[in-house]
């Protein structure tokens, strides 16, 4: 009777334990395990141990059907590899990723109708030794397809026993609107306006929810990757708010890439992410609908810089001098409504006074030239189309001091009203400083009136 007894109490301890076990993430110290199964010791009683993840090879091809279910199993990490004992296992999305694991795991936002679900993919790979967790997410809008193809080659290109922590990441994080070619979700609604998310809100928000709390809040660093939006095209650069020194040192790790500064639009995942004490930038690449090669490689080539740089993973590459930094930049617009044929380049130098492009009308062929009202740099540009008055055309990054900055506001009288209808760019006058050390990048961001953001990603 004593034996049922107790028999009786373990199985009810093991119905109420579990609720509360899923409500913490914390990752017990490898120096204090749980408690075997014969310690008969007070110790606390854990709740049921959650799946570990198999080891598989990313880039080997699988059938759709095993997509849907994490691969998982109790597997212990080869033999013939050496994981440090402080090596953690990584905790989420219901599964144990341990040391020197690669796998797939799936995140749904459940906003779809019961049966109907699309769980997203979630590539994560554990490395032998700790270290930190870079984070890598792509379409966010759903029409933006380098990034795709940027995260599958990053990720790809990693071999577990030679990383120090974990590398997360999500190809497509809309999967909704790239389902359907499209930049928003089926709500018409931008998910990268509704960060952190909610929820109890709308369904950009709750799924900007699930998404931020059940794969952001795991990232220690986080590369958001878009690219410029309806037609228009961005030199490879980071948008970063250069005001936050773990941003500044993160943007350091990038090698010849361009950085802009810019504290992003609010509900953006970079902001929400900084806001939360995650170190985060928007790597800008290319244009959408496309995938662009030499844009796609630039990329991959920063990121397995900025791997390096944050002593993830051991490299005898060093990748160019660094780019300028623009502490701002102006977007150009057309007055006049026709074809738009540019005469520039993406990534070219101008001076003022230089034609950028033209705007033909097609029934009176009256042409309208575009002229840089500034000395800079193309930063990003709408391909050659038909646009109408007010159409943002040419993005331009500034080299001026930054005790210019204050002086050339002043000429220009009172900075030009924020453009609610755009998204990512900039607008107004915008100048900018190249910087080669933390603190003056620091410095010049803070002394610099905040950018009029009209923001594109």
């Amino acid at each position: 009777m004593r034996a049922l007894l107790i028999a009786y109490l373990a199985l009810a301890t093991c119905w109420i334990l579990p609720i509360h076990a899923a409500e913490t993430k914390q990752i017990a110290p490898a120096d204090n395990p749980p408690a075997s199964a014969e310690d008969t010791s007070e110790a606390p009683v854990a709740g049921p141990a959650l799946p570990r993840a198999r080891s598989i090879d990313l880039d080997k091809p699988v059938e759709d059907e095993n997509l849907a279910e994490p691969q998982v199993e109790d597997a212990q990490a080869p033999a013939s590899t050496t994981v440090e004992e402080d090596a953690p296992p990584l905790v989420m999305l219901g599964t144990e990723v341990p040391p020197l694991t690669s796998t797939r795991l799936s995140w749904s936002p459940d906003q779809s109708f019961e049966g109907l679900a699309s769980p997203t993919p979630v590539l994560v790979i554990n490395g032998a030794r700790p270290g930190p967790t870079l984070c890598l997410t792509a379409a966010i809008h759903g029409d933006e397809l380098n990034g795709i193809e940027i995260v599958r080659r990053v990720l790809y290109d990693i071999e577990p026993e030679e990383l120090s922590g974990a590398v997360i990441g999500v190809p497509i994080v809309n999967l909704q609107g790239f389902q359907r070619r499209s930049r928003y979700l089926t709500d018409r609604r931008d998910l990268n306006r509704h960060f952190p998310g909610s929820p109890a809100g709308s369904s950009a928000a709750r799924i900007a929810y699930s998404f931020f709390h059940e794969v952001i809040e795991h990232c220690s660093a986080l590369v958001d990757i878009h690219t410029g939006s309806f037609d228009r095209t961005n030199l490879p650069q980071l948008r970063a708010d250069l005001s936050q020194a773990e941003v500044v040192n993160l943007t350091e790790g990038f090698g010849a890439t361009v950085v802009l500064h810019s504290t992003g639009a609010s509900g953006t995942l970079r902001r929400a992410a900084v806001e939360q004490g995650i170190p985060a930038v928007t790597l800008e690449v290319g244009g959408p609908m496309r995938l662009q090669q030499s844009a796609v490689k630039h990329s991959v080539k920063s990121l397995q810089t900025l791997l390096d740089h944050l002593d993830m993973v051991k490299s005898s590459r060093i990748w160019g001098a660094p780019e300028p930094v623009y502490y701002r930049s102006q977007w150009l617009r057309a007055d006049v409504g026709g074809i738009l044929l540019s005469e520039v380049e993406l990534g070219e130098k101008v001076d003022q006074g230089d034609t950028l492009g033209s705007v033909t009308n097609p029934i009176t062929n009256v042409r309208t030239e575009i002229i840089s009202p500034i000395d800079g740099r193309v930063l990003g540009m709408a391909l050659d189309q038909v646009v109408l008055p007010g159409f943002a055309a040419y993005h331009i990054g500034t080299s001026e001091e930054a005790q210019n900055i204050t002086a050339l506001e002043a000429d220009a009288g009172e900075a030009p009203p924020q453009d609610e209808s755009e998204d990512d760019g900039s607008s107004g006058i915008v100048d900018g400083e190249e910087a080669d050390t933390q603190d003056s990048r620091e410095d010049a961001a803070s002394a610099a009136p905040e950018d009029e953001i009209m923001q594109f990603d």
